[in-house]
């Protein structure tokens, strides 16, 4: 999607925005309200399993209006790796903030799912706190071209790392929402953060100005077939769910 900042109005558009799409707060409310244990004007935090959070942050756009645009924390002792950033660095400290103080927890990694910036509009604000960034190489040349924030460490389809005792991955399973979209896997939880190559619910196809969308059927279908016991799915924008997800986003693009 064409993005732009936010400017001094955006919490009057924002109450603008809930106010004329009640039905959709509605629907999202039951998983946004009763699992929210964080909220500021630019910054919410929900709770999804002990050990994983979703985080959500606010982003003007040209076409879609104001949008919330998630990303997802997990955690095993007292270390979490990270899914996408916060829309830009003020949200992205907020975020850094809450982990380390309100759940003492160290940051082992920032993993940005694409070149766009509601995953890495906030990027410099962990590069600034020492904070190892990764993205697909496909991610640092699209962020090179688009003069935007660029991981430090790259890696090749997929990624493996550590946060405490638990494996997190990182993997790329070909084009959809853009040619470099990867998704995260935290094996504890069997939780999926699909960021913008899986919709939610209803969703419509949203922005398709870098997408794929004759591979990105089948692209989800590889994901549908690396994690067939995923129970939650947590996709770029709305309300997660579970694998239902996945059959749903196949089927709009097939």
């Amino acid at each position: 999607m064409k993005l732009i900042k936010f400017n001094q109005g955006v919490l009057l558009t924002l109450s603008l925005f809930i106010a004329s799409n009640v039905k959709v707060y509605a629907q999202s409310s039951i998983q946004n309200t009763s699992n929210e244990i964080y909220k500021s004007n630019h910054l919410i935090i929900n709770q999804l399993t002990p050990n994983a959070y979703q985080h959500i942050s606010y982003l003007q756009t040209n076409d879609f209006g104001l949008v919330p645009c998630n990303g997802l924390i997990v955690r095993d002792k007292n270390e979490v790796i990270i899914f996408d950033t916060p829309i830009n660095d003020k949200s992205a400290e907020e975020l850094i903030k809450w982990i380390t103080t309100s759940i003492g927890c160290e940051i082992k990694a920032i993993i940005p799912t694409h070149f766009h910036e509601d995953c890495l509009g906030g990027l410099g604000a962990f590069i600034q706190n020492n904070i190892p960034s990764y993205g697909l190489y496909k991610t640092i040349a699209l962020a090179k071209e688009n003069n935007s924030n660029i991981p430090k460490n790259s890696f090749k389809n997929i990624l493996k790392l550590k946060v405490g005792n638990e494996i997190v991955i990182a993997r790329f399973f070909g084009e959809g929402h853009t040619k470099d979209n990867v998704v995260g896997y935290f094996t504890k939880d069997q939780i999926l953060f699909g960021g913008c190559l899986i919709k939610e619910m209803n969703a419509s196809k949203g922005f398709l100005g870098d997408a794929n969308t004759k591979e990105w059927s089948s692209t989800v279908e590889k994901v549908k077939n690396t994690f067939p016991d995923v129970k939650i799915v947590v996709p770029g924008h709305g309300v997660a769910g579970d694998i239902k997800l996945l059959d749903y986003t196949i089927s709009l693009f097939k």
